[in-house]
């Protein structure tokens, strides 16, 4: 007994390619999306750092400040600015902040912000 072969349906495999496709396009977005909220969470890390120096010094030194920007560019974050941060030397006690922007891949903007009452 001989078998016969079914005829193929074209419109089942292209049907298979197009939701491929699909989902690749939407694993390269989420991929997109992963990677901007890290480098985010990497700032948030390095604003830390430097704000806890910062309660040492009570302030954000220019050798700092040099500092964290070559940390933020390495990140990938262009155009940092420190504008609201304390920049010069504050008396014992007093509040002090650091305020860093910037644009993630030079294309989504972020803010951090990191306020102590710490006693340097």
């Amino acid at each position: 007994m001989e078998r016969k072969k079914e005829a193929g349906n074209l419109g089942e495999l292209m049907t298979t390619g197009i939701c491929i496709l699909a989902m690749t396009f939407v694993m390269m977005a989420y991929m997109d999306c992963v990677d901007v909220i890290q480098d985010k969470l990497e700032a948030g890390q390095l604003a830390r750092k430097y704000i806890l120096r910062m309660e040492t010094t009570g302030y954000l030194t220019m050798e700092d400040r040099e500092e964290l920007t070559g940390e933020l560019t390495a990140l990938g974050i262009t155009e940092p600015g420190y504008a609201g941060s304390t920049l010069e030397e504050v008396l014992y006690g007093e509040p002090i902040e650091l305020h860093i922007t910037g644009k993630i891949k030079g294309e989504y903007p972020f803010e951090e912000h990191r306020y102590s009452t710490g006693k340097h």
